[in-house]
């Protein structure tokens, strides 16, 4: 029974300046970007995807008002389409097939009638199109001098739920206009990049007669089984120079945080407590933030490595769970709601360890798992509105959210 509670309350946090009050306030100010096409390869319902992937890729990085009209161009042209002669900002792009059957891409940024930035883009194949829009708005985002937004470049990985104990590990680019099934058949949750690389990860499999975590390296095409547990077993975070896990396991039937040498293969026990003690996130090399239920209600908590002594992090909210930091930030799942009759509204916070300021990110519906970006400018999340899932991006020095849903199954868990 214990085992049961343990899971039930893993599953509901799991699927589940100062960044908390600074917010750039100006959408009225942004320069206005109109996007020409002057492509000469492939069918227009090819053309109009790839063309649909950059405007949206344009209006994350959020540094201009996208003008969302498609519009063909010679590429050489010397003039800008006369719809376009107010825009301060012009990109014309040119989507081609060379003798190689390979996918290019052509670009220039136009400001004031003038050229003032182009590149060239070559992939060997087509559907993989989606990594060239992401890598133009990098492009030109660095070109304009604002922040990176490196974290556009990188897969995403997630567990799509499709029935009954059925599931599949995807690959995919943080939109999911890509998406590359890389385990399926069985019943597979919680999967965890292994290296910044991200050509590894681990996962659950729940199998056998005990779960046990895997890992998979994509390069070699070969998965390894690491350990198994009775209860549960799963990966929570890894450090980042990829030698230790934190473990949520419940060998003796109730759960706590583990910490695993990936060199070693051995593991030792973080917290000690009677209740439930899981999704473990590193703060840095020394110290762990985790979800307890020490105080009756799942809370927030963290604790020094080699240390009895436990903090509470949050005293606002009494369902507080599905944490990650960064810095001094962390962003958590509340429950918002607590309805007999209806669904519960859970939504995500924002709360920096050095102020007592809160801000909410999220508005309606069920929106879960929460993940910074390595450099802390975005999060990603899983969001469950209405029966459709989604994965969003949160910008936080835009206070800005953007959704892509899922076409079929639902969001488990997912990293980038």
């Amino acid at each position: 029974m214990k085992i049961l509670l343990t899971w039930i309350f893993t599953i509901s946090l799991l699927l589940a300046g100062d960044a908390t009050i600074d917010v750039i306030k100006k959408v009225e100010s942004l320069p206005s970007l109109a996007v020409e096409e002057s492509s000469t390869s492939y069918e227009n319902t090819f053309k109009l995807k790839f063309f649909k992937a950059l405007v949206a890729d344009l209006n994350v990085i959020s540094i201009f008002n996208v003008d969302r009209h498609n519009r063909q161009i010679n590429y050489d042209a010397d003039e800008v389409l006369v719809e376009n002669k107010d825009m301060k900002y012009i990109l014309r792009y040119q989507v081609f097939e060379d003798d190689n059957n390979a996918f290019n891409v052509k670009m220039k940024l136009i400001k004031d009638s003038k050229e003032v930035m182009n590149k060239n883009y070559k992939i060997k194949k087509k559907n993989f199109y989606v990594f060239i829009a992401h890598a133009m708005a990098y492009d030109i985002n660095d070109f304009m001098g604002e922040p990176s937004v490196a974290w556009m470049k990188r897969k995403v990985i997630f567990s799509r739920v499709i029935g009954n104990k059925k599931s599949e590990l995807v690959v995919s680019d943080y939109t999911l206009a890509y998406q590359h099934v890389v385990v399926s058949g069985g019943f597979n949750l919680f999967p965890k990049w292994a290296n910044k690389e991200q050509s590894k990860f681990y996962y659950t499999s729940f199998d056998s007669v005990k779960p046990v975590l895997k890992v998979v390296d994509l390069k070699k095409g070969v998965s390894e089984s690491l350990v198994a547990s009775d209860g549960m077993i799963i990966c929570s975070d890894v450090s980042d120079d990829g030698t230790k896990l934190l473990l949520t396991m419940a060998p003796n039937g109730q759960s706590d945080i583990y910490l695993y040498d990936v060199r070693s293969r051995k593991y030792s026990r973080i917290t000690k407590y009677r209740g439930i003690d899981v999704n473990g996130q590193f703060v840095d090399k020394k110290k762990i933030v985790f979800i307890s239920n020490r105080l009756g209600y799942p809370n927030v908590f963290s604790k020094k490595l080699g240390s009895d002594e436990v903090e509470q992090m949050l005293y606002y909210g009494k369902s507080n769970a599905a944490c990650s930091v960064h810095n001094e930030y962390i962003v958590y799942k509340a429950r918002e709601s607590s309805s007999i009759f209806s669904s519960n509204t859970f939504n995500l916070h924002l709360i920096s360890t050095k102020t007592d300021f809160i801000r909410r990110l999220t508005a309606s519906g069920v929106n879960e798992f929460p993940r910074f970006s390595k450099d802390g400018d975005a999060i990603l999340f899983i969001k469950n509105y209405k029966s459709q899932s989604s994965i969003g991006v949160i910008r936080l020095n835009y206070n800005k959210n953007y959704l892509f849903p899922l076409k079929y199954g639902k969001v488990q868990a997912m990293d980038w």
